[in-house]
């Protein structure tokens, strides 16, 4: 058992604001859900890739005026320009370009060796230059020194940092599990990465495979995906499947008859989509029986499913916006290291934006763009530790990396910064509030429900078109293959 399991999973204790406090049961820590109003009817979760407030929002140090000191005030967003590695040395943060030759491991392996867990309990964040990385083919700018150690050229991310400035930005926001994509795309929708209701194991990294797809419940014969124990070993991993069975967020939604599309690329010829990126389709009960093309063909799937990402933009247009929304970029909008095409990211964020912005859904909709792993990029911010008395949720956990989350609504606080612990479970249980949902007993049930980022008395907030270099037209038109995800 490694030093982290036995200190991430042994204790039964929740650690809030820094304060070890007993939790009795699932409870979460909450005020009164801003959803549970009634003026908000519909969410829409813009989810992109592997980035950290300090490697993607360092331009908001110039924010409100070019206020000085950014990172040492508890008024303002909280962004380091250096940070420490694993000799002790202090290194300082280089401008890279959004979309750049190479790309970081991004494994629960990796969250360790950053981590670098001290014997209290908490990560020193000084081992990101001990993670690998990886140089893609004809790379220029790859190999070099320190490449974990970077921040994107603030004038490429206009589009996000507008949003930040505009409307509210949470630098508390951590990914709910300690490694990359699929597990967290499981927690998006459910809350977990548990292979089944009552599991006490979780999936810890992406699938290996000889897809595609590259993951879910029509991925080939043979592949696995690795589970952590509440042992936290990383030596013994068990591994599984990639196909799971537990109630989703979705299912909540349909019992109620509430409304939900999940959005996403169509990816892989012949599979149901860029399988690392697609929740439902690693999930039993919704991909269903397998068609004749050995895909998901299951009602719920076909169904809910989107396998083009652009729709969500005429579903706006023609009024067919669902009561929730999950929205998952094609590999070139989903701001992923490590190619070159890859840098349309804010463009497509504000599109979605913008479409939801300028019709009558604005009136009465929450937004949130998230982020779905840190992405092997420094970040000086230590998660929290959250170890819960739960059988249902395991016997512990260690939040992961911080990763950026803007709330975007008429009703959310303008040029606010939240300062509150928030997580993927945050966004599952603001939605249960909004639509008189029972908890899914998982990650919601001990997150808080972005509570502080909404004000739900104000003046709602006009809607200002955000500029960006690309707008809806270009990816409604653009028939260019979608980039698959490349996380190995």
């Amino acid at each position: 058992m490694t030093r982290l399991g036995v200190l991430v999973f042994a204790i039964v204790l929740l650690a809030v604001g820094g304060t070890l406090v007993s939790l009795n049961g699932c409870g979460g820590v909450s005020g009164t859900n801003p959803g549970s109003t009634g003026k908000i009817q519909h969410v829409v979760i813009i989810f992109q890739e592997n980035r950290t407030p300090d490697n993607l929002f360092q331009g908001l140090c110039t924010a409100n005026g070019g206020v000085p000191g950014c990172g040492t005030s508890s008024t303002q967003y909280d962004l380091a320009q250096r940070g420490k590695d694993s000799t002790g040395n202090t290194i300082q943060l280089k401008q890279v370009n959004l979309a750049v030759d190479y790309d970081m491991d991004h494994s629960h392996t990796a969250f360790s060796q950053m981590c670098d867990l001290n014997a209290a309990g908490q990560c020193q964040m000084d081992g990101a230059n001990l993670i690998q990385v990886g140089c893609k083919p004809g790379a220029t700018d790859c190999p070099a020194p320190d490449l974990q150690y970077g921040y994107v050229d603030p004038t490429q991310v206009q589009p996000y940092l507008q949003l930040a400035e505009q409307y509210t930005f949470a630098d508390r926001m951590f990914q709910t599990n300690q490694g990359p994509s699929m597990p967290a795309h499981q927690f998006i929708i459910s809350g977990t990465s548990a292979p089944k209701a009552g599991s006490n194991l979780f999936a810890s990294e992406n699938p290996k495979t000889s897809g595609p797809p590259d993951a879910g419940c029509d991925a080939p014969a043979g592949s696995t995906v690795k589970l952590i124990d509440p042992a936290g070993s990383e030596d013994s991993n068990a591994a599984i499947y990639p196909c799971f069975d537990h109630p989703t967020l979705t299912d909540l939604l349909e019992a109620k008859g509430d409304t939900w599309r999940y959005y996403t690329s169509s990816g892989y010829a012949g599979g149901s989509g860029l399988a690392f990126w697609n929740g439902p389709e690693a999930i039993q009960h919704i991909c269903g029986t397998l068609t004749s093309s050995s895909t998901c063909g299951g009602a719920d799937f076909t169904s809910h499913v989107i396998l083009n990402q652009t729709q969500i933009l005429t579903d706006v247009a023609n009024q067919q916006l669902p009561d929730v929304s999950w929205v998952i970029p094609s590999g070139q909008a989903s701001d992923h290291a490590g190619s070159l095409e890859g840098n349309q990211g804010p463009s497509w964020v504000a599109s979605v934006v913008n479409a939801i912005g300028n019709s009558r859904y604005w009136a009465n909709t929450a937004i949130f763009i998230a982020w779905d792993d840190w992405g092997g990029w420094f970040d000086h911010v230590a998660p929290p530790q959250v170890l819960v008395n739960c059988a249902q949720w395991g016997c512990g956990y260690v939040y992961g990396f911080r990763v950026p989350l803007i709330v975007v609504s008429p009703y959310a606080k303008a040029k606010y910064i939240s300062k509150k612990q928030h997580d993927f479970g945050s966004i599952l249980k603001f939605i249960e509030g909004t639509f008189g949902l029972p908890s899914l007993g998982y990650a919601d049930a001990v997150a808080d429900d972005l509570s502080d980022c909404f004000d739900m008395n104000q003046t709602p907030l006009p809607f200002q078109t955000i500029p960006s270099a690309l707008n809806a037209q270009f990816f409604l038109n653009d028939k260019t293959p979608p980039l698959d995800p490349d996380d190995d």
